[in-house]
């Protein structure tokens, strides 16, 4: 039986990152990986430009401004962002420009459209005051400001958000290369599982913990999933696992772990001589979690305990380091906080155990839920966004540090 962290070790050497990659639009990359570094392709801004609404000047020309002795120029045109002046802006000229606008040439500073007697909508008849002069280069934008040309502006591996793709964007890209995502099945067993939506016959129960796993997958931005149900023959689940392993990064299976007659997974490992990486795993719920590699790739294939709870705790402390590893991604991996626990645990002592919790950052502490938990109980999680790590030598009672795993 090994420890949780010694089990998540040797599930990561195993799992190798995916390294093959592809070219998507921008629109579609988010969350995904960079697979190349993105240099500049050209200074940003391309060209000196004005950061207000105003008037390009010879900062010279202005300097001796003030509301008592205001300085005349002659206004020479007008142009907005995404309009080029022609002309030289000369001794005793401007010329009116919007934020944004590339400075004319011959000016060499922005005076504030509030300094001068602009008002919106009359004509300046050719002519504006400036009450408050500017020095040479004042509210001068220069080309490069950003970036040059040739700039590193994000690295292989960065994950790409919002801002990243808005630096990609504003360099001219319209594609980037980023990791392929890991293909992962998840395979539920049992002979009392049915699908959800057919009728529920005396002795069964519906599939919840295939579609807990497949959310979960989705929640963390995994979208290549496959997924079926299998029922207790070892036959079916070797072919399906086999088949599985031909296409799939990773194999996740529920149930049939344990030592009864209808836990399949051992006999499934040996018959596919898989190569096992442990069984058994000192925490509670969950203990009897298999993992092993299969097929010419190597494969991992994580057999979770077939209880919803169960299920549920080690997909975040076992499967997310996983998907980490070949994602590239760090962000995947569960968060944790250290805080004060603020009621008793109604299990402790004995083995690590992992309880549904609700966590409150302002305050630096969390509260155990109320109701069951039991290993079969799923529901309650719908209020939980944590998990509260009791150890095994832990008292478990209000006061206590405890770790807890955001969900």
């Amino acid at each position: 039986m090994l420890e949780l962290e010694k089990a998540i070790e040797v599930l990561q050497e195993a799992a190798g990152p995916v390294k093959e990659t592809e070219l998507l639009p921008l629109a579609e990359a988010a969350g995904r990986v960079l697979a190349e570094d993105i240099r500049a392709a050209y200074d940003q801004p391309p060209f000196d430009r004005s950061p207000l609404d105003g008037y390009a000047v010879r900062g010279e020309d202005t300097l001796s401004a003030s509301d008592q002795q205001p300085v005349s120029l002659q206004v020479l045109g007008k142009i907005y962002a995404g309009q080029v002046f022609t002309g030289t802006v000369d001794k005793g000229q401007c010329v009116r420009l919007m934020t944004g606008s590339p400075i004319p040439e011959g000016a060499d500073a922005v005076v504030r459209q509030e300094d001068t007697d602009f008002k919106p909508g009359q004509d300046q008849a050719g002519q504006v005051n400036i009450f408050k002069g500017v020095a040479p280069w004042q509210n001068y934008v220069y080309a490069g400001e950003d970036y040059h040309k040739g700039d590193l502006l994000l690295e292989k591996g960065t994950v790409l958000k919002g801002m990243q793709l808005g630096i990609i964007a504003g360099s001219g890209r319209d594609q980037v290369e980023v990791y392929r995502q890991p293909v992962i099945t998840v395979i539920s067993t049992g002979d009392e599982v049915v699908a959800p939506g057919g009728p529920l016959e005396a002795g069964k129960i519906y599939d919840a913990n295939r579609f807990t796993v497949l959310g979960r997958l989705a929640d963390l931005g995994f979208r290549k999933l496959e997924s079926c149900h299998c029922q207790d023959d070892p036959e079916i689940m070797e072919d399906r696992i086999r088949e599985a392993a031909k296409r799939s990064d990773l194999i996740i299976t529920t149930g049939g772990v344990s030592v009864g007659e209808k836990d399949i997974m051992h006999q499934v490992m040996a018959d596919l001589h898989g190569d096992k990486l442990f069984w058994r795993v000192s925490l509670k719920p969950g203990a009897p979690t298999l993992a092993f590699l299969t097929g010419e790739r190597s494969v991992p294939v994580i057999c979770l305990t077939g209880n919803p709870y169960g299920v549920a705790v080690n997909f975040e402390l076992l499967v997310r380091p996983v998907l980490e590893k070949m994602s590239g991604n760090p962000a995947v991996r569960s968060k944790t906080r250290q805080c004060r626990l603020v009621n008793d645990s109604p299990k402790r002592g004995g083995v690590r155990r992992f309880m549904r919790g609700s966590y409150d950052e302002e305050e630096g502490q969390v509260r155990i839920l109320t109701g069951s938990h039991a290993s079969g109980t799923l529901s309650s999680m719908a209020a939980s966004n944590c998990l509260v790590e009791i150890p095994g030598n832990g008292s478990g009672r209000a006061g206590d540090k405890v770790r807890v795993y955001l969900l």
